[in-house]
This record gives C-alpha cells, sequence and structure tokens, in this order.
C-alpha cells in the first residue's frame, strides 16, 4: 500500500527520458554546475561501478582516474542537475558493484568490451 501510493506520486517527477546503460559501460555524465549567478554543463566521463534504489532513489557511481587520483562522484538518476547520460562503449562484467577496480590501475582498469546495441561510435 505505502508503496503504491509512493510510486504514484514519484512518478510525476522521474525523468520521461532515461538512456539505457548497466554496471561496466564507460558514460559521459553532462551535469549543470551552478557558480554564482552562471550556471554551465560540466561532463564527467568515466566507468559506471555501482547502481542502487528505484524510483527517484535512483543513485549511479561514477569512476575515473585523473592524473594518478582515482575520482568517484555518485549522481541521482532523476536530477535535474544531471542533464543527460551518453553511454559511449560497454563494458563485459559479471558483477552488480565493481569495487574491485578501486585497488586496480594502469591497464588493469579497463574491461572487456560487449558487443551490444548501446555502444555508440564518437
Amino acid at each position: 500500500m505505502k508503496t503504491e501510493l509512493m510510486d504514484s506520486v514519484e512518478s510525476k517527477s522521474l525523468k520521461s527520458k532515461v538512456p539505457y546503460f548497466e554496471v561496466g559501460d564507460v558514460v559521459d555524465v553532462k551535469c549543470r554546475i551552478t557558480e554564482g549567478v552562471k550556471t554551465r554543463i560540466q561532463t564527467f566521463s568515466g566507468t559506471v561501478i555501482a547502481r542502487s534504489g528505484r524510483g527517484m532513489n535512483e543513485t549511479f557511481t561514477v569512476r575515473r582516474v585523473a592524473g594518478d587520483e582515482g575520482v568517484e562522484r555518485v549522481f541521482p538518476l532523476n536530477s535535474p542537475n544531471v542533464v543527460d547520460v551518453i553511454p559511449l562503449r560497454s563494458g563485459k562484467t559479471r558483477r552488480a558493484k565493481l569495487y574491485y577496480l578501486r585497488k586496480r590501475t594502469g591497464k588493469g582498469i579497463r574491461l572487456a568490451q560487449r558487443h551490444s546495441s548501446h555502444t555508440i561510435a564518437r
């Protein structure tokens, strides 16, 4: 009962078009950044290492290596600040969470390519 009520209220705030991407995919996340009175779109690209939640609470974690530091950001999927998620490359995985990538460096971070329909050529 409570779930049905919550779903009906949340359905009005959900995004209508959410792109298809999975854990292991390399994505570009375009997010809106507000600095003072100016707003701009910033792209954060990396590998999706986790997805969790459902409905309005659904989030995904993107990890990239900048310099020698690993950087992770958690994005709410239905946030108005997340403008777009563009899947670039699909990765072959056998796990739901890829936290083991945190210990890897260099070429060990790369995942095998999965040939699927949601990869786009640059």
